[in-house]
């Protein structure tokens, strides 16, 4: 038996033809199954957030519930024994490293972002999704008996496909979830499964009613040379935020492990803050994951401080164990800051909101082309010269910080050597 199918791998080695189709039919199987389980995964994640975000708007008494929900988001990870689940980087150690993505996963981040959500903390989807699409993918390697290459290979097939369910971006889904993992090296064998499993995620998805996040904008100002100046300095500006943005993130959970060991107690605290916070502005606007401010920058309507304020809300949702996702919120925080950018710069404040989402976005996850991607599809492939240099410009000036600390940098940016890129990455 071991002899016929070494046998077999011998003849696909030296036929390449053969070997081709074989990976075709392989992973294109394999990502029709990752596809349907992640986008029905996703659709009802969506929907499961969509109810409890309307069902928090029209109960805002909920925002008093918050620290006993954040508190019943660390029990429920001690008493599956995840107190140490690193969520997101767990999910990109299995691919980089082989890692194994634990049971209680899955399930255990639907639950928590759900109630997170609820409760009304400042957190994304798109952690989740990640964490659900990596569980499944690993789960059904498992189940194939896949070697240790191919179950990475299935571990970004299902972190596409739920990706993709989520916001209906299938190419910028199938794109960050093999750019993400180590920057300057794209695993172009992870392509067919993870292209194929994102599209097949997102058409299921809108089959069950989840709408893809779209963001259309009408004004598009020329591409001279004074307003491609203008989007440069944005791109600069959003990478000085993105070092500020990732520092906070992390700083701030580091600091809350330190002052309050106490997970329970460390989630109730930060709820507690943020409930004062928002009783204290008078406004919800900073809850949640943040679209419904995407949609007020993108009008005009997001004050001037508001970046900050959605910073320093998720800063804490983060600290006090809340479960979701940060890129949501980044893209929040880079709409608003790119609409004040516009307002002052004299660019189309709408145009410059939704440079300012993309520009944030590729500073803080170092993913310049999945970044071009999301633009591409949220705003319908429109003023792509002007998003291609924020973009350009932020990845290479943001450095080496990282939402995700398991993200490896196998390239330097700018020319280092990578001996003592690792140096500088460990120092910051």
């Amino acid at each position: 038996m071991n002899n016929n199918t070494e046998n077999k791998k011998y003849s696909l080695k030296n036929n390449p033809l053969a070997h081709s189709i074989h990976y075709l039919v392989k992973w294109s199987l394999f990502a029709c199954a990752a596809g349907a389980a992640g986008g029905l995964t996703g659709g009802l994640f969506a929907k499961a957030i969509g109810f409890v975000t309307s069902v928090r708007t029209d109960n805002p008494w909920i925002l008093y519930l918050l620290p006993l929900i954040g508190a019943v988001i660390a029990l429920l990870y001690m008493g599956l024994r995840e107190e140490k689940n690193r969520g997101t980087n767990m999910i990109l150690t299995a691919v980089s490293e082989g890692n194994d993505v634990t049971v209680p996963t899955g399930p255990l981040i639907f639950v928590t972002t759900v109630l997170s959500h609820l409760g009304g903390a400042s957190v994304g989807r798109e952690g989740a999704a990640l964490q659900l699409g990596g569980w499944l993918g690993r789960r059904f390697g498992e189940l194939l008996r896949f070697n240790d290459d191919d179950r990475r290979i299935a571990v970004m097939s299902g972190m596409s496909a739920v990706f993709a369910a989520l916001f209906g971006t299938p190419v910028a889904a199938a794109i960050f979830s093999i750019e993400v993992i180590r920057i300057g090296v794209f695993h172009y064998v992870a392509l067919i499964p993870c292209v194929f499993s994102a599209f097949i995620g997102s058409g299921i998805a809108k089959r069950l009613g989840v709408e893809p996040e779209l963001f259309p904008i009408e004004q598009i100002p020329w591409a001279g040379l004074e307003n491609l100046l203008k989007a440069a300095v944005l791109g600069l500006l959003c990478a000085l935020l993105s070092i500020l943005l990732v520092f906070t993130f992390h700083k701030a959970s580091e600091l809350s492990r330190k002052l309050i060991p106490s997970a329970i107690l460390r989630a109730a605290v930060c709820g507690a803050l943020i409930t004062g916070l928002t009783l204290l502005l008078g406004t919800a606007d900073y809850s949640g994951a943040g679209t419904g401010l995407i949609e007020k920058a993108m009008a005009g309507e997001a004050g001037a401080f508001a970046f900050l304020l959605k910073l320093i809300f998720t800063a804490l949702a983060l600290a006090g164990g809340f479960k979701g996702g940060e890129i949501v919120p980044t893209l929040s925080i880079g709409a608003c800051f790119g609409a004040l950018f516009g307002s002052i710069a004299g660019l189309p404040v709408p145009f410059a909101a939704a440079l300012g989402m993309i520009a944030l976005f590729a500073g803080a996850t170092n993913c310049p082309i999945a970044s071009l991607m999301i633009a591409m599809e949220m705003f319908n492939g429109r003023g792509l010269p002007f998003f291609a240099i924020t973009v350009t410009v932020s990845f290479v000036l943001s450095g080496y910080y990282s939402l995700y600390g398991s993200q490896r940098f196998a390239f330097s940016k700018t020319g280092i050597k990578v001996e003592e890129l690792q140096k500088q990455k460990q120092q910051n």
